[in-house]
């Protein structure tokens, strides 16, 4: 609401206004009229008329017209208490005049503004018309940039004082009610109310500026970091410094390396040469040694010949001799195996006899003794397998209820691996899609504008391209792709939940270019586009800070922003994005959509995705939309790539757990499965065993119900005859051992005479076999020796083909590789480095090439531990250092300029405070200067008493009749003409304090006697004709004491019907 200004000084306020007042005010079934119509002077004007006329009800309909509330009134709760007992609706009708230096938007209203206010049971409209009643404008924005314009304030009571406010006022004592009288009345509470928002806002901002000054502790620490790494990393640089010097003196350490093999192998050719005089020398010795050992060999060959042929006739006749010598041994053994097979037979008849007697006394005995142990034995039998049926029986339910609990089991296990399988699928389903959003994301990064429809998007704006000469203006869309967003990390959920509706669609200037552009989507094949018809020639809008929620949290529009106006305008007039609010958390969303009670606030909402708002006395929370794809408004998607790739990693390794949960599982399940077969198994064979031990048990007991088995049926007798005939059996076989052995004694005799003869002819052979002996052992020595020799002889000549000339040419083979190598190496190393440079640096002599590998190898080894250690190069992480550190820099910079602004701010505040204490003393003494200027008026002298400490207001006048001079500080203490007339100067101090085109007070003189009532209006009356603005006076008393005058318009109400 616009404030009304405070003119200091009385020559600046214009003498009569043209532009603001009220011309002519018609009421239509408003409170009591059904129908009037009020036309009001340009200076004083007076209406009268009878309690209950409806007087008050202009004044509350004028208040109503410029936006007051319902309850500020005090005569209703809601605008629609205001409508007629029995109507539908009303309305209120002001026509303000438009004219002067100050008119309001002259080109657009003329010199008459028609203010319409229609009120319905379920809306109100407000209507700005022209002179001619062509509506201008249908938005509150309108009214109350007029409002502002004019300083029309009706809710101050300088401006328009009602029946409460003047009881309130002409008849409180209360000092603390005069003081907020007071200070509302000259715009003090006003401005020191914006003064202390503006401190709190201050002070927010100055803790967010020590917030984000912590926040650069961090990035301190990380600058510290990458300055030690940069270190490390230069530390690594000499170590690759390091490892290219080993490379240069290896390089050339395999040269020197080889002139070294190269003078070994010299040697050795020179060492091998000596070897061949001594090794012919040898061959020679063992060739002598050969041929004297061939002449012995041929002498001692002949006489092993002749003493084989003697030999050869002895052994004849001795093989003749042994063959007949062992005809006889065989014969005298074959004839004794069959004398002892023969007395063996007889000697088991014996026993047999033996046996059968024995057998006959056994079965006499037995008879007797099974009759009485059958019985015990029976029973001991049906105990014991009775009590392995019981055994049985245990081990059967033991098995069946592991049979049962294996079940369970194993029903459970299907059950956890069906959970899992679900699970699985989730993952694999949740990976697909972010797999799926990562490629949407890399799209966008190539090009922005597919974020904003996909590929359909791409297509239409190639249509709309080629048939851009058919638009009157070329669209603008797809909106998101002219906009950018402030701390997108944070509210792009939030921003997507509230405009993500706007940002597909396109803006068009007018209905023709609307339909061209539903044709190329047609084309384009891009079906529910969204078309947004708006100018776009109008400016950039500028919302006044009033018009915004009241609130130190962000708004919609605050984080967006475009270089195209239009579309700024689009986003304010068709998204409200300047009442949508968006807040952190769901906490603070809920403080400030539902308990703050925050003006011109329309929704919140949150970083996470909730929205907020009530409508009335519902108060709404949606929850967050998972379809809602966010992030589309970002500068750069690397982020949201990395973090999506890690998701997607983060569920493939969830798949791989889970589906090692699942093979767990399975073998778990396999491994039960198995044992439930086994037990079920082991269930079957205990159940046959006891059927099988139930039936043997059930034939025990029957066979032992029976009679018992008659004795045996052989008898006595037969066994007798069985013994009779093994005796004479055994007398014939006597006979003939008797014969057998006479024949054994003579083929024994035979056979030692010729085992005498054959000994004989032995030893006179042993003589000659020992001659022929050791002939063949001298024999066999030659020829030992001779083959030694020619192998010696054999191993030397090898050993001077094989070894001496091989390896004298192996070495002078080597020697040429050698030279080779080194030509090789040479040139090798010249590629990687001069030998003048590898000198310089102190040679290699004193390293081998091994040790220099050994040591190459171990500082590469160190090189890649060091190296894997840090993936990017020195120069990128010095650039990042150095890019951090600028950053860092910058934010120091920018707040320490942001504590330098606050400073300022804060010091200019403190110079308005300092301001507005300065013009609350002078409000104080020029309210004090009045109010006496205007007692004086009729001999009387006082002044007003204003503490802001306290917030009193106190007044004190003196009487002149009063001898004593004191002053009376309760004017309750005065007369009541005394007190009205003290009250009244009061009230036009104040009124001459302030300005407004217009002003009202509404039964001011309700209880005053004629005489108070007739002083009080007169100087009224002059007040109002010297002051210059509109004056509305209404009274239901009689004002026939007004003075007339051309500039005092006086109208009577019609009486109340009954």
């Amino acid at each position: 609401m616009a404030a009304s200004r405070v003119y200091q000084d009385p020559i600046l306020r214009p003498r009569r206004l043209q532009a603001g007042i009220i011309y002519k005010i018609r009421l239509r079934d408003f409170m009591c009229h059904s129908n009037i119509e009020i036309e009001l002077g340009d200076c004083v004007n007076f209406i009268t008329g009878q309690n209950g006329s409806g007087k008050s009800a202009i004044l509350t309909a004028l208040c109503v017209a410029f936006g007051c509330r319902a309850k500020a009134t005090q005569r209703a709760s809601t605008v629609k208490d205001f409508i007629k007992t029995g109507c539908s609706s009303a309305s209120v009708y002001v026509e303000i005049k438009n004219q002067g230096e100050d008119a309001f938007k002259p080109e657009k209203y003329g010199d008459m503004i028609i203010l319409e206010r229609k009120i319905s049971q379920s809306a109100t409209t407000t209507v700005l018309k022209n002179y001619e009643g062509k509506t201008v404008a249908s938005k509150k924005e309108e009214l109350l940039e007029l409002v502002e314009h004019f300083n029309i304030d009706v809710e101050n009571p300088c401006v328009i004082m009602s029946q409460d406010k003047s009881r309130e006022f002409l008849h409180s004592g209360n000092s603390k009610d005069k003081f907020k009288f007071f200070y509302k009345a000259t715009l003090l509470q006003r401005l020191g109310d914006l003064l202390n928002n503006v401190e709190n806002r201050l002070n927010t901002v100055t803790a967010l500026v020590v917030e984000m000054e912590k926040s650069l502790n961090p990035l301190l620490r990380e600058l510290d970091e990458l300055e030690a790494k940069i270190k490390s990393m230069e530390q690594v640089e000499e170590i690759s410094q390091e490892v290219q010097l080993l490379k240069k003196k290896l390089a050339w350490s395999w040269v020197y390396d080889v002139d070294r093999q190269l003078q070994e192998q010299t040697k050795v050719i020179d060492k091998l040469k000596e070897r061949v005089p001594i090794c012919q020398a040898k061959i020679d010795q063992q060739k002598r040694k050969m041929d004297e050992l061939s002449d012995q060999m041929i002498k001692k060959k002949a006489q092993i010949e002749h003493m084989m042929e003697k030999t050869l006739e002895v052994r004849r006749m001795k093989d003749d001799l042994h063959q007949t010598l062992q005809l006889a041994v065989k014969e005298k053994l074959e004839l004794e195996g069959n004398c002892q097979r023969k007395t063996d037979h007889i000697l088991k008849m014996v026993e047999r006899v033996k046996l059968l007697e024995q057998q006959i006394h056994e079965m006499q005995e037995q008879h007797i003794k099974d009759t009485q142990a059958e019985e015990f034995e029976m029973e001991q039998k049906l105990k014991e397998i009775q009590n392995e049926i019981d055994e049985r029986n245990l081990e059967l339910q033991s098995l069946k209820n592991e049979e049962e609990s294996l079940s369970v089991g194993i029903t459970k296990l299907k059950d956890e691996i069906k959970n899992i399988a679900a699970q699985i699928e989730d993952n694999e389903q949740k990976h697909r899609g972010i797999c799926s959003t990562i490629r949407d994301l890399q799209q966008h990064q190539n090009n922005k504008v597919s974020a904003f429809g996909g590929h359909r998007v791409i297509t239409l704006l190639q249509v709309i391209e080629r048939h851009h000469r058919k638009f009157q203006k070329p669209p603008i869309g797809p909106i998101g792709s002219h906009m950018t967003l402030d701390n997108a990390n944070m509210w792009d959920i939030a921003i997507e939940n509230a405009i993500g509706g706007l940002l597909n669609a396109f803006i068009v200037t007018d209905h023709r270019d609307s339909l061209q552009l539903r044709a190329c989507a047609k084309e384009a094949n891009y079906n529910h586009l969204r078309i947004i018809i708006y100018d776009f020639s109008r400016p950039r809008l500028d919302i006044p800070s009033h018009m915004l929620p009241q609130t130190n949290h962000a708004t919609a529009i605050s984080v967006l922003h475009s270089d195209n106006p239009t579309v700024v305008n689009v986003l304010i007039d068709v998204g409200n994005a300047e009442r949508q609010v968006l807040v952190k958390d769901y906490d603070n969303g809920k403080a400030v959509a539902f308990e703050r009670r925050v003006p011109n606030l329309k929704e919140v909402y949150t970083s996470d995705g909730y929205k907020m708002f009530s409508r009335g006395s519902a108060q709404t929370i949606l929850p967050p939309n998972r379809n809602l794809r966010a992030g589309r408004l970002c500068g750069s998607y690397d982020n949201q790539i990395k973090k999506l790739e890690g998701d997607a990693l983060y569920c493939k390794e969830q798949v791989e757990n889970v589906r090692g949960m699942k093979r767990n599982r399975e073998e778990e399940l396999h491994f039960l499965q198995d044992k439930f077969a086994s037990v079920k198994r082991k269930c079957l064979e205990v159940e046959r065993f006891l059927r099988s031990k139930e039936l043997q048990l059930h034939d025990l007991k029957k066979s032992f119900a029976a009679d018992a088995s008659p004795p045996p049926t052989s008898t006595v007798d037969e066994l007798h005859q069985e013994i009779s005939k093994v005796q004479e059996e055994k007398q014939e076989k006597e006979i003939m051992l008797e014969e057998a052995q006479m024949r054994m004694n003579k083929a024994g005799e035979n056979a030692t005479s010729l085992k005498a003869s054959f000994q004989n002819l032995c030893e006179s052979a042993k003589v000659d076999s020992d001659e022929l002996g050791k002939a063949e052992r001298d024999l066999m020595t030659i020829e030992s020796d001779l083959n030694e020799a020619a192998a010696k002889r054999k191993h030397f000549e090898d050993v001077m083909i094989t070894k001496v000339h091989s390896e004298i040419e192996a070495a002078k083979a080597q020697y040429c590789e050698l030279e080779q190598n080194r030509k090789e190496s040479c040139k090798k190393a010249s590629i990687i480095c001069p030998e003048s440079e590898v000198e310089a640096l102190g040679g290699c002599s004193d390293s081998s090439p091994e040790e220099l590998s050994a040591r190459l190898n171990r500082l590469n080894q160190r090189l890649q531990r060091e190296s894997q250690r840090f993936q990017e190069s020195i120069d990128d992480v010095r650039m990042f250092y150095e890019k951090k550190h600028r950053k860092i820099r910058r934010k120091e910079q920018t707040y320490k300029t942001f504590k330098d602004k606050l400073s300022t701010c804060r010091k200019a505040l403190e110079m308005r405070k300092s301001k507005f204490e300065r013009n609350a003393t002078l409000a104080k003494r020029e309210l004090t200067w009045k109010f006496n200027a205007h007692l004086g008026k009729k001999g009387i002298s006082g002044k007003v008493i204003v503490s802001y400490e306290q917030q009193t207001l106190s007044i004190e006048v003196t009487m002149p009749q009063d001898a004593s001079n004191k002053s009376i500080c309760d004017t309750r203490g005065l007369s009541g003409g005394e007190r009205s007339f003290s009250t009244l100067c009061f009230a036009l101090a104040l009124h001459e304090m302030t300005e407004a085109p217009f002003r009202a007070m509404d039964e001011f003189d309700v209880f005053m006697d004629a005489v108070s009532r007739k002083i009080s209006l007169d100087t009224l009356v002059d007040f109002a004709l010297v002051q210059g603005s509109q004056w509305i006076f209404i009274t239901p008393h009689d004002i026939s004491m007004v003075k007339q005058d051309e500039r005092i318009k006086k109208q009577q109400m019609a009486a109340p019907r009954a």
